[in-house]
C-alpha cells in the first residue's frame, strides 16, 4: 500500500517549511540518520494517530527563480492537486490576505481534494481573531496554528489524517514483483518501459492499481509475473506548463511505497542529479529493492573502463547505495534490456532472503574476532546474539551489553561482513542494537 501524501502549498515566507520542520521535530518524523543519504529534504516521513503518511514540501521543489510569485504559486497549487491526497494551505495572520492567495485559493476550490486552510503566525489564542478573513478564500473553517511554536499542530494533523482516502486497495497478486521507475524526464524512463513490454509480448492485463486510477502495467516473463509500476508516463496526466521534473516527486514517491524492487534510471550523459539522490534516499530508507539502470548507454563513446569509472563516479555520488547493482542500458537499440527483469528477480529475491540463526551467529563471531567491537570508559561492547527479525528489507537485531556503545562505524562493518557472506545484493539491510543484561543470557 501506499502511504497516503499531504502537499504543504503556501505563498513565500508563510512557513511552510517551518511547518515542515516542526512536524519532524515533534518525533512523528520516522527519517533515519543515515550518513550519506542527503538531508535537504522535499519530503518527510511522519506518524500520526497510528497512521503513517508522507509530507511534501512544496517550498522545497525547485520553480523557476525567473517565474512571478503568482506562476510559481498557480504550479505549486496544480502539483499539490495532481497528486496529494490531502493539501495543506498554509497563509500568513500577520500579513493577511492577499491576491496570491485568493488565486490559489480559487485553483484549490475547484479540485476534488480535501483541503485545509492553516493559518500560521497566530502566536496566542488573543490573536484568534486575526484569521476571521480568511472565511472569504471559501474554503472551510480555518486552522489557527503557530508553526514556529508548535501550537495547534495536533489539531491541524487530527484533521489531516480525518482527510486520507478510506478505500484504497492495491490489486496485487501475492506472488508478483512490482517494479517502480523512477528518474528526471527523458532519462528513457517510457523508452526502456516500452522495450521491456515490447520484448516479452506478453501483457497479462492492465487494470486499476489503486483508488487514483493509476494503470499498472501485468505481464510474465519466464513464468515470473511482473508489475511495472506507471511513473514513467503510462497515465495520461493534466498538462504541467513547467518541466515535468519539478512535478514527478509526487508521483515517485507513491511509486516507490507501491514497489518492491525500484529501477532508478539515470541518463549516461548526464549523470545523476540532487533530485535523483533525494528520490533514491526515500527508496533506500523505505527498504526497498534498488537496481540502477544507466540508459542511452549506446551514445556515450567507451573505452575498456569507461563503465568501470562510471560506476564509481555513481558510488561515489550516492555513497549510502553501494550494494546497488548496475545495469548499463540502451532502450533504442534493446542493448542489456533483457537483462532488467533478470536483476528485479534477483534483487527481490535478495530482499526475501532468510539466514538460518547459528549461520548468523557464526558469521557475526567470526567479524568480531577479526575487528573485536568498540570500548568506552574502559566497558568493551559485548554481542550475546543475533537473530533476523524480518524481511523485505531485512532486518536484524543485535543484543548487546550497553547499545550506546554501538559505534554506527561498527555496525557498517557487520553489515559489511553480512553482505560478504549472504550477498544481499539491491537490498537495504536494517541492523537494531538491543540492550540485554549479561545474567539474562
Amino acid at each position: 500500500m501506499s502511504k497516503p501524501i499531504v502537499a504543504i502549498v503556501g505563498r513565500p515566507n508563510v512557513g511552510k517549511s517551518t511547518l515542515f520542520n516542526q512536524i519532524g521535530k515533534k518525533r512523528v518524523s520516522i527519517v533515519e540518520d543515515i550518513p550519506g543519504v542527503t538531508r535537504d529534504r522535499i519530503y518527510l516521513d511522519a506518524e500520526w494517530l497510528n497512521t503513517e503518511f508522507t509530507m511534501i514540501d512544496t517550498g522545497g521543489i525547485e520553480l523557476e527563480t525567473t517565474d512571478h510569485i503568482l506562476t510559481s504559486m498557480r504550479h505549486q497549487a496544480n502539483l499539490a492537486i495532481e497528486e496529494a491526497d490531502v493539501v495543506v494551505f498554509v497563509v500568513d495572520a500577520k500579513t493577511g490576505m492577499t491576491a496570491a492567495d485568493e488565486e490559489v485559493a480559487h485553483i484549490l476550490r475547484t479540485s476534488k481534494k480535501p483541503i485545509l486552510l492553516a493559518v500560521n503566525k497566530v502566536d496566542s489564542p488573543n490573536k484568534e481573531n486575526e484569521i476571521y478573513e480568511f472565511y472569504n478564500l471559501g474554503l472551510g473553517d480555518p486552522i489557527p496554528i503557530s508553526a514556529s511554536n508548535a501550537l495547534n499542530l495536533g489539531d491541524l494533523l487530527d484533521q489531516v489524517v480525518e482527510n486520507f482516502p478510506k478505500d484504497a486497495v492495491d490489486e496485487k497478486e501475492a506472488d508478483e514483483i512490482s517494479i517502480a521507475v523512477i528518474g528526471r524526464p527523458n532519462v528513457g524512463k517510457s523508452s526502456l518501459v516500452n522495450a521491456l513490454l515490447g520484448q516479452e509480448r506478453v501483457i497479462v492485463s492492465n487494470i486499476p492499481g489503486t483508488t487514483r486510477d493509476a494503470i499498472d502495467t501485468h505481464f510474465v516473463k519466464d513464468d515470473t509475473k511482473f508489475i511495472l509500476i506507471d511513473t514513467a508516463g503510462m497515465r495520461r496526466k493534466a498538462k504541467i506548463d513547467l518541466p515535468i521534473e519539478r512535478y514527478s516527486v509526487m508521483r515517485s514517491l507513491r511509486a516507490v511505497d507501491r514497489s518492491d524492487v525500484v529501477l532508478m534510471v539515470i541518463n549516461a550523459d548526464e549523470g545523476i542529479t540532487e533530485q535523483d539522490k533525494k528520490i533514491a534516499g526515500y527508496a533506500h530508507e523505505a527498504g526497498k529493492g534498488i537496481v540502477i539502470v544507466v540508459n542511452k548507454w549506446d551514445l556515450v563513446e567507451k573505452d575498456d573502463k569507461t563503465s568501470l569509472r562510471f560506476t564509481e563516479d555513481l558510488r561515489d555520488e550516492i555513497g549510502f547505495m553501494q550494494y546497488a547493482p548496475v545495469l548499463y542500458t540502451s532502450a533504442l537499440t534493446k542493448q542489456r534490456v533483457h537483462r532488467v527483469t533478470d536483476l528485479v528477480k534477483y534483487v527481490a529475491e535478495q530482499q526475501a532472503m532468510r539466514i538460518q540463526t547459528s549461520v548468523l551467529n557464526q558469521v557475526i563471531t567470526d567479524a568480531t574476532a577479526i575487528n573485536p567491537p568498540p570500548s568506552h570508559k574502559g566497558k568493551r561492547l559485548k554481542i550475546y546474539f543475533t537473530t533476523q527479525a524480518d524481511i523485505k528489507p531485512p532486518t536484524f537485531i543485535f543484543f548487546v551489553n550497553e547499545p550506546e556503545i554501538m559505534h554506527f562505524s561498527y555496525l557498517r562493518f557487520l553489515e559489511n561482513k553480512l553482505r560478504e557472506s549472504f550477498g544481499f545484493e539491491g537490498t537495504p539491510l536494517k541492523l537494531i542494537v538491543r540492550g540485554r543484561k549479561e545474567e539474562e543470557v
